[in-house]
């Protein structure tokens, strides 16, 4: 962020002004809210964001199994989707054994 917010002010602002809407709007619990929260960047591998949401959960009240939770919940969530995509990618493997495969890429 530092990079926008020195190369590209305008677009760092508009980030705050979101930030600060949505804090003002929100519809749901602080503890909710770190929970999804800290949910979402363990998705996003975002180690800052996880320290950051994993301490404001337990801020809210939570308790440490209450994250374990959360965390096992993204992982296997993560864990299913994967599967999911990947049987959907890899399709028929017998046309793909027989080199039926349009990858879409440019060679």
């Amino acid at each position: 962020m530092r990079f926008l917010a020195q190369l590209f002010p305008e677009f760092a602002s508009q980030l705050d002004a979101m930030d600060a809407l949505y804090a003002e709007k929100r519809l749901i619990d602080e503890k909710t809210y770190q929970f999804i929260c800290f949910a979402v960047s363990i998705k996003a591998r975002s180690k800052p964001c996880v320290l950051k949401h994993f301490k404001g959960a337990l801020d809210a009240g939570a308790s440490l199994q209450e994250l374990a939770y959360i965390l096992a919940l993204v992982m296997r969530e993560a864990a299913g989707a994967d599967d999911c995509w990947t049987h959907d990618v890899l399709g028929d493997v017998a046309d793909i054994i027989a080199g039926k495969v349009d990858c879409a890429c440019k060679k």
